[in-house]
């Protein structure tokens, strides 16, 4: 039950003493920046990735399938839920069994078919084309170019990282090459794009070409940021 001080401090005590807060309006979009295809592709690529990952560790099917949905729709679940949309895949009937769909091909394809980079190439490609997808919606839904680009990032990022988590794998973000910067430059150039007057899909298309290539060279050539020197 909510006490007193918590009712006096609610949004009409600010009003009654002239504090008006700045609040954002989010404004649903008529039609979706870009077609629901562009979607499903990011998150089938983020889902390979997830499900790659548990098939490698020799995981039941029920794992794979879990952290292929898990991977894929991570990072968008939380985008949507922060600048209040409808979680995208729990109205979309084709999320779901996209992401079954790609936890059969990584069950019953053989692992060596998957051993090297090849997980890291398709979670640079993820971290992509989310990145910028993610963008790009969030403006569509009337965020800031600032914060849309953030959602942009939480968008691409999210769902690679959580999936390392619950797998126990040391975090990308804990690796010393370009992860977060390479999801950062999509978002900076889908947002970008956008403000310049871009098509959505032209904008799209460049900020995943730009992202992936950062994140290609990190991974090509180990690229990375100056770490802290401690405390010496």
């Amino acid at each position: 039950m909510a006490g007193p001080d918590r009712q006096q401090l609610s949004l009409p005590f600010f009003q009654r003493h002239g504090y008006e807060p700045a609040m954002p309006t989010i404004i649903p979009p008529d039609a979706p920046a870009l077609p629901a295809a562009f979607d499903i592709l990011g998150i089938a690529v983020f889902a390979l990735t997830g499900a790659l990952s548990a098939a490698q560790m020799r995981q039941t099917f029920v794992t794979v399938a879990f952290f292929a949905l898990m991977t894929g729709v991570g990072g968008g679940t939380l985008r949507d839920l922060l600048i209040g949309a409808p979680v995208f895949w729990v109205r979309d009937p084709f999320v779901v069994p996209v992401c079954l769909a790609v936890a059969i091909l990584a069950w019953f394809t053989p692992v060596r078919w998957w051993q090297g980079r090849l997980l890291e190439w398709a979670d640079a490609m993820g971290l992509a084309v989310y990145s910028g997808f993610g963008t790009i919606k969030a403006m569509a839904w009337g965020v800031p170019p600032v914060p849309a680009m953030v959602m942009g990032v939480v968008t691409g990022c999210v769902g690679g990282i959580v999936r390392d988590v619950v797998a126990g794998q040391p975090s990308i973000l804990m690796r010393p090459e370009l992860y977060v910067t390479a999801g950062a430059l999509a978002a900076a150039v889908a947002a970008t794009g956008l403000a310049l007057g871009f098509a959505p899909v032209l904008t799209w298309a460049i900020a995943a070409s730009a992202g992936f290539a950062l994140r290609g060279a990190a991974i090509h050539w180990s690229l990375g940021l100056p770490a802290h020197e401690g405390a010496d």
